[in-house]
């Protein structure tokens, strides 16, 4: 059983007795306020935090419910197709899947920026997803019915990035404000740490394999590592030089690749910030870069062979 705070036990009990006086639960309410420590005094307000909160906690454990239910249904047809796969012939397989495009018309379309949004990020377990914008604020949607549920101000001038950890306890955010933030999930998003450090904007932060460590770029041309714990800088490469647009970890957490204004993209061993490959090609800025995930490889393999192959029938046509 896991075990609450106090400010979780608090706004749970608040939560219990709004919703018991506003379903018309009245000796129930009181019997409550006279037993549980610190509530005598509680009185109902409809701009609380916790008002109607235990109703839409409800509510968003049964949408939950049914996800889990229609995701499982699709795994179970996914491993279904898989099973075939291996009967069809060499270099098919089956693409023809109408959910795996995106198609309009949209099911939400989520209003209440004042500015440009820069960046999102998806909650990994619950229905959640996060927007940074240039209004210097954070908003936190629920995708499945496309409700504004918080909107986080901490920072004063244009967020750049935001990014859930893999757990969703906590959240990262940046800023041109020359700061990175971490919020809490867990804890209503409160603000557990600024990391203050970058001379110049800060255009990207991401989590580093296990979630206790953060890695920012900025404009001041470093890579920046950071300690969750202490806050502290731990690490500070200089990758490039120019503005460094964006830097992400590798799946393992060995290396990182950075991209810059100066038009290269660049991966670099984390421990000693060692350059292990430059991509030169870019005629502009670099604006981001990912590593590819694993399980694309024999996709981009099979494309990379097709386009040789499509280049070699070229070449002997000249």
């Amino acid at each position: 059983m896991s075990v609450l705070s106090e400010r979780q036990k608090d706004d749970l009990h608040k939560s219990i007795l709004d919703y018991f006086f506003s379903a018309g639960f009245t000796q129930t309410y009181e019997q409550m306020k006279a037993e549980v420590p610190g509530m005598t005094e509680f009185a109902p307000d409809p701009n609380s935090k916790t008002s109607g909160l235990l109703v839409k906690k409800w509510n968003g454990l049964i949408r939950l419910q049914r996800k889990i239910m229609d995701l499982e249904s699709r795994l179970s047809q996914a491993q279904e197709e898989l099973s075939h796969l291996s009967h069809l012939p060499p270099g098919t397989s089956k693409r023809a899947n109408p959910e795996w495009l995106p198609r309009t018309p949209a099911k939400h379309t989520l209003t209440g920026h004042r500015s440009p949004v820069t960046a999102l990020s998806f909650h990994p377990l619950f229905s959640n997803i996060v927007t940074a914008s240039e209004d210097t604020t954070l908003k936190i949607w629920d995708w499945d019915t496309g409700e504004l549920e918080r909107t986080l101000k901490g920072h004063t001038r244009s967020v750049t990035d935001c990014e859930y950890d893999s757990k969703g306890k906590n959240l990262v955010s940046c800023s041109y404000d020359l700061f990175v933030k971490v919020w809490n999930v867990e804890n209503d998003y409160q603000n557990i740490a600024t990391l203050r450090g970058h001379e110049h904007s800060v255009s990207s932060a991401r989590f580093l394999p296990g979630d206790d460590r953060i890695i920012s770029a900025s404009r001041d041309q470093t890579v920046r590592i950071w300690s969750i714990a202490t806050t502290h800088c731990i690490k500070v490469l200089n990758t490039h030089t120019d503005w460094v647009r964006c830097a992400v970890s590798s799946p393992d957490g060995r290396s990182i690749l950075t991209c810059s204004s100066d038009h290269t993209a660049r991966i670099s061993n984390i421990d000693s910030g060692a350059a292990k490959a430059e991509m030169r090609g870019h005629e502009n800025v670099v604006e981001v870069a990912v590593f590819v995930p694993s399980v694309s490889l024999p996709a981009i393999r099979d494309l990379v062979a097709r386009v040789s192959l499509t280049l070699a029938w070229h070449l002997a046509d000249v």
